[in-house]
């Protein structure tokens, strides 16, 4: 018999850390000036790839990390400064003008694909989705509650991929003037929660203001 409540916690859990209504002005602002087909693949890939991450930690944990040497407040740090490079692009419009270059070849330019970073890792399965899905899992060993937690994380995904195939939509609401702005402005949220990663991981080594 499942488990009701846990689903639901599950599933919120997994909703909030991922975000995909706040990640959608997001995979419009990097997906800027690219045809629907070339969004598609990059929402398609995103999400996939996202996906077998979470998988892979939810089935083996924090040995995945602990195998390599890497402990989960590290990794933060590390999502943080390189999710603070990528807020410095939007800030800047660097990203935009790789495009405008880019503008004379085809459409099918990979180059500077965002699927894998930062729409993969760390704005799907960052350090937060990661460990909600390894506490998550932890919170009912075995096949059932494993199977509960990928599913509910399937479903967030699969909410996800439909906002990213939906941007169209939103771009053509905000016109080119409203995307400048929305992709200076989530520049600025994308630079305060990178120094915010840093911050989480820097206080598990006793710096900073969450230090014990």
């Amino acid at each position: 018999m499942l488990d009701t409540t846990f689903l639901i916690t599950a599933f919120v859990t997994m909703f909030v850390v991922i975000d995909p209504i706040g990640l959608a002005p997001l995979f419009v602002a990097m997906t800027q000036g690219r045809s629907p087909s070339s969004r598609q693949r990059i929402a398609l890939r995103a999400c996939g790839l996202g996906m077998i991450l979470l998988v892979l930690f939810a089935i083996l944990g924090e040995a995945v990390l602990g195998f390599i040497g890497i402990s989960m407040p590290a990794f933060r740090v590390a999502g943080g400064i390189l999710l603070f490079i990528t807020a410095l692009d939007m800030l800047f419009e660097r990203r935009t003008k790789r495009r405008e270059d880019q503008a004379e070849g085809s459409d099918e330019d990979d180059s500077d694909d965002p699927s894998v970073f930062p729409l993969a890792i760390p704005l799907i399965a960052g350090p937060g989705a990661i460990a909600s899905i390894i506490l998550l899992t932890g919170q009912r060993p075995g096949a059932e509650g494993l199977v509960m937690v990928l599913g509910v994380t399937a479903i967030v995904l699969l909410l996800c991929l439909a906002m990213f195939l939906a941007s169209s939509l939103l771009e053509r609401a905000l016109g080119k003037t409203g995307i400048t702005v929305v992709t200076r402005l989530l520049g600025m949220l994308l630079a305060a929660l990178s120094v915010q990663f840093v911050l989480d991981g820097l206080s598990a080594f006793g710096f900073g203001p969450g230090a014990g």
